[in-house]
C-alpha cells in the first residue's frame, strides 16, 4: 500500500497520486521486489531537521529520510520529505518541483530497493537508476 501524507506542508502533487503510485510501482517491479507499506510523508525543513536531530543525531538540512522496513524482496518503509528542500534544488538545479520531487521520491524508493549513496560511484548508479525511471512513460 503507498501513502501520502502531509505534516506541515500541504501534499505537493494535487492531482497526481495515482500517477505518482503508479510510478512508484513500477521501479518496485523493474528492481524484482514487492511493495510493502509505502508512506510519503511531506514536510517542512524544520520538521524534517527535527527528525534527522531526534532519530539519526545528524543536525543538518536533507531533502529526504528514508526509514527501512522491508524484509526480503518486500519494500516498506517511512520517506520524510522536505518540500522547502525540493523546491530549492529544483530552483537551483532548473527542474520542476514536480520533476525534483518524484526524483526524491524514486531516490527514497531505490534505498529500500538496496541502493545506497555514499560513494562516488553509488551517487552515480543512484542518479542513472534516477533518470531511467524518472524519464520513462510506464
Amino acid at each position: 500500500m503507498i501513502n501520502f501524507f502531509a505534516e506541515d506542508r500541504p501534499f505537493p502533487l494535487i492531482g497526481k497520486k495515482i500517477a505518482t503510485a503508479q510510478r512508484v510501482k513500477m521501479l518496485i517491479n523493474k528492481e524484482y521486489k514487492k511493495a510493502g507499506n509505502l508512506s510519503f510523508i511531506f514536510c517542512s525543513d524544520d520538521y524534517l531537521l527535527d527528525v534527522n536531530r531526534k532519530y539519526l543525531n545528524h543536525d543538518y538540512l536533507t531533502d529526504i529520510i528514508t526509514f527501512d522496513y522491508s524484509e526480503g524482496d518486500k519494500i516498506s518503509g517511512d520517506m520524510y520529505i522536505s518540500v522547502d528542500r525540493v523546491a530549492e534544488n529544483a530552483h537551483n538545479y532548473g527542474f520542476s518541483l514536480e520533476t525534483e520531487l518524484l526524483r526524491v521520491i524514486l531516490h527514497g524508493v531505490l534505498h529500500l530497493c538496496g541502493y545506497d549513496d555514499k560513494t562516488e560511484n553509488q551517487q552515480k548508479i543512484m542518479r542513472e537508476k534516477e533518470d531511467s525511471y524518472l524519464f520513462v512513460d510506464g
